[in-house]
């Protein structure tokens, strides 16, 4: 187990070495600590001793960074899932606000007419409507008028040359009636000359 053990250091060693030598800054301590740890082995036929206490202590040391890591990775996970939270509610709030601002847009852009609510342009059209079958009554109107009035015209005309078709057999009719009471009066006069 020992030598399984010092065989699986040293590759990690190496691989460590090989890594640290392509970088010459380090991200963690615990990379330092290899770092450290392999410079300061020693070399037996080709094999890099390591001290065992040193081994030991960067187990620890990795174990209590992989334990931070993992507590920093549910740190993590929970703020995220406060933020995801946060991030629904937002939208959430956002949807309602977006259709509180559609309801008021709405309400703001229509007018009562008669206790209902119209869209300005649909109010706009109703009041053009309006207004232009009031022009259509208006226009028949004039025309029934212009035609009544030229009626009435014409009824004037004619009842004006029908009084004086009247005035002028009325006047004809005094004379005549004139006339014929001289005559009846001669006559009378004739016959009580006579008597």
């Amino acid at each position: 187990m020992t030598k399984k053990l010092y065989l699986f250091t040293i590759l990690i060693f190496s691989v460590i070495q090989s890594y640290a030598q392509d970088s010459l800054e380090t991200d963690t301590p615990i990379q330092d600590e290899f770092t450290q740890l392999i410079q300061k082995s020693n070399n037996y036929q080709g094999y890099k001793v390591v001290d065992y206490d040193k081994l030991i202590d960067l187990r620890n040391t990795t174990r209590n960074y992989i334990t931070e890591l993992k507590e920093e990775i549910v740190v993590q996970k929970n703020t995220m899932n406060q933020q995801n939270e946060e991030i629904e509610e937002l939208k959430s709030e956002l949807q309602a606000t977006q259709e509180d601002l559609k309801k008021v847009t709405e309400e703001k852009d229509a007018i009562m007419f008669l206790g209902m609510p119209f869209s300005k342009g649909g109010y706009m059209g109703m009041m053009w409507g309006i207004v232009a079958v009031l022009l259509l009554i208006l226009a028949i109107l004039f025309f029934k008028f212009k035609s009544s009035h030229s009626a009435t015209r014409d009824a004037k005309q004619k009842l004006s040359e029908t009084e004086r078709e009247f005035d002028s057999y009325r006047t004809k009719a005094l004379e005549k009636e004139q006339k014929l009471g001289r005559m009846l009066q001669d006559e009378r006069n004739k016959a009580s000359g006579n008597s």
